[in-house]
């Protein structure tokens, strides 16, 4: 016991608990911690050497061989960001919704019709995912299905973690600086999953530990809702809210009420 007291006043002994601490946490949270990487997912070479072929010819003009990342420009710009651990769901998103390869920088990418098919696009998804490194994975399709969704769960997470951007019909809104929530109804049920999970452009990420696997089901089943519900109680007006709605009732109203006042004074001289 004397042996080990002196041992305890030694001017490395608390560097030596520091590191044993901090090796015991990590090893700890490697084995125990959740994760939505593609660490068990494998692809096929022929896809590998497809995705290759595919990057080499459309991408690494922008992202580099290497995947590090274009050239940096004299305003600080990197003409295409870093892939390194951005994982298959990243590409399969960017890529399956037209808004890579871009066409035009700007203050958000929009998204068009996608230049590769499904195949190529999975392929491009195998590169990445294997070439530069593990990242979140593309979702199994039990977790797309809206009819595996909890409606009224759905809902409240919307409300709670989307409509302040994507507006509580998902019809989108504007942001700062040029950018935008894009609509979302339309949207395929992977791709909400995936921009969900990755969090592109000015989105936040919403990982499995924040939103679970089956959280997100539940957030597309209230979507899938909303898309196939018929509007009541008259125009939609476009489905914005308030905004949309007070604009009409001043146009229209005071408009009315303009009209019918100059009515009666016509009238009554």
């Amino acid at each position: 016991m004397n042996a080990v007291m002196r041992h305890r006043r030694h001017p490395l002994a608390l560097a030596v608990v520091l590191l044993v601490g901090l090796l015991f946490a990590g090893v700890g949270y490697s084995l125990l911690a959740p994760t939505s990487a593609q660490a068990g997912e494998t692809y096929g070479e022929d896809e590998i050497a497809l995705g290759e072929e595919l990057f080499l010819a459309n991408c690494s003009s922008c992202h580099g061989i290497d995947g590090a990342g274009g050239e940096i420009t004299e305003e600080g710009v990197q003409s295409g960001p870093s892939l390194y651990g951005v994982g298959a769901a990243s590409v399969d998103f960017q890529v399956g919704t037209g808004r890579m390869p871009a066409q035009q920088s700007g203050p958000q990418i929009e998204q068009r019709d996608p230049q590769f098919t499904l195949e190529e696009t999975r392929a491009l998804a195998a590169y990445v995912a294997t070439a530069f490194g593990p990242g979140p994975a593309i979702p199994d399709e039990e977790y797309l299905d809206p009819e595996n969704g909890d409606l009224a769960e759905g809902a409240e997470l919307f409300r709670v973690n989307c409509a302040m951007c994507h507006n509580f019909a998902g019809s989108g809104g504007a942001l700062t600086r040029g950018k935008y929530a894009p609509p979302i109804t339309d949207s395929a049920p992977v791709h909400i999953y995936e921009a969900m999970l990755t969090g592109p452009q000015s989105m936040p990420v919403f990982n499995d530990q924040t939103i679970t696997p089956q959280q997100k089901n539940d957030i597309i089943a209230y979507l899938a809702y909303v898309k196939n519900t018929p509007q009541a109680g008259g125009l939609s007006l476009g489905s914005i809210g308030p905004v949309g709605e007070g604009l009409v009732a001043w146009v229209v109203g005071i408009t009315g009420l303009i009209a019918c006042a100059v009515w009666l004074g016509a009238k009554s001289s």
